[in-house]
């Protein structure tokens, strides 16, 4: 599998934000989100086995794994890389951009759904049937950048119930949207779901 890098950090999003989190990057992404804060992942990467993968993330001394990209998904090794972590006594998150079938992970591994809203100007190729694949462990994150986006994500989620049965996350683009302003909307609206700022943009990654 191509790999982008393997570290320690804190976790800055998903309900597990602000915790010490290994992080997994996959190479390349099928998609072109317009606020994209990690074009650098589009390629490149180094050739890595399971095994090898396996030695880094031991060796960084976190159980907590983020597995992300780019998407992960589009490479195969990721399915058994997934299955191995969590053999090894990993919690497992698995964050992918919504436009690929989630039913192949490993049943104890953490999906992370980031459904893409329409100025992503990905909106299109998200694969909703995934939705019926979620389990309560389970979460859905909305990137947004407008009030468009925002009354989109109100509609899915009131469309399926998602509330009821994940944890849903609501992030502002950076520099597109204010995370105030996403707040208003949120409390005036009596949206059930976790606002959720980007901490690792915050802090910077370590």
């Amino acid at each position: 599998m191509k790999i982008i890098e393997i570290f320690k950090s804190i976790q800055g999003e998903t309900s597990r934000a602000g915790l010490p989190c290994s992080f997994v990057r996959f190479c390349g992404c099928n998609l072109r989100c317009r606020y994209c804060d990690t074009k650098y992942a589009y390629s490149g990467g180094v050739e890595m086995s399971v095994d090898e993968v396996l030695q880094h993330v031991s060796e960084l001394g976190c159980r907590l794994v983020t597995v992300t990209g780019g998407e992960p998904l589009l490479q195969d090794a990721v399915y058994l890389l997934v299955d191995e972590l969590v053999s090894a006594g990993c919690r497992v998150l698995v964050e992918t951009n919504g436009s690929l079938p989630i039913d192949g992970l490993n049943k104890d591994a953490v999906r992370i759904l980031d459904l893409k809203c329409p100025d992503s100007g990905m909106c299109d190729k998200m694969d909703l049937g995934n939705i019926s694949q979620l389990r309560k462990v389970d979460e859905v994150k909305f990137v947004l950048s407008t009030r468009r986006d925002y009354d989109w994500a109100k509609s899915v989620i009131l469309q399926y119930q998602l509330d009821e049965k994940v944890t849903v996350l609501m992030s502002a683009a950076w520099e597109r949207l204010k995370s105030c302003e996403l707040a208003d909307w949120m409390i005036s609206d009596g949206v059930n779901a976790r606002l959720q700022p980007q901490l690792h943009k915050l802090i910077g990654k370590r």
